[in-house]
């Protein structure tokens, strides 16, 4: 059968996720939005944390609530299919996101046990993401938000 060219972009780009194969294009965006979800949910966390605990104005709180709530959309962004999987693998950006937050803004200095930990927690973290299985644990199609937004790009 003859295969039109949105077809093979959207190959090229999205990767035969029927098949369960992650591409890099795939892989970056799945990463960027891990540390986009991160940044969200450790930057709203601090403006809180900051508005609450530090004296700082009552309308920092208020737009960490706004960033949380982005927060919140983010990870349905995901091609991973599973909603356990996204938020697991998600949980070793967060860690790793906290420990850079508090050195970058807050004057924390993580020691050797804290650059560790994070460092095993995202390369378990990765394993999870990437352990070759059934499906590969991404939407079939291109069912995910994500998915379709690569193919409506690559259609254009």
């Amino acid at each position: 059968p003859r295969v039109s060219s949105v077809t093979a972009c959207r190959t090229a780009l999205v990767g035969e996720l029927a098949m369960g194969g992650w591409t890099p294009a795939l892989v970056c965006a799945s990463l960027a939005l891990f540390i986009a979800a991160g940044v969200c949910e450790v930057g709203g966390g601090w403006l809180v944390w900051q508005s609450l605990r530090e004296g700082k104005p009552w309308w920092w709180g208020l737009c960490g609530s706004v960033v949380l709530v982005l927060y919140g959309f983010i990870p349905c962004l995901q091609p991973i299919s599973d909603f356990g999987r996204v938020y697991a693998v998600y949980g070793g950006f967060f860690i790793a996101l906290s420990y850079l937050w508090g050195y970058g803004l807050d004057g924390f200095k993580p020691d050797v046990g804290d650059v560790v930990g994070s460092a095993v927690c995202l390369i378990g973290v990765l394993i999870v993401m990437l352990w070759p299985r059934d499906g590969g644990g991404l939407e079939a199609d291109g069912d995910a938000p994500l998915a379709k937004s690569l193919t409506q790009l690559a259609a254009r």
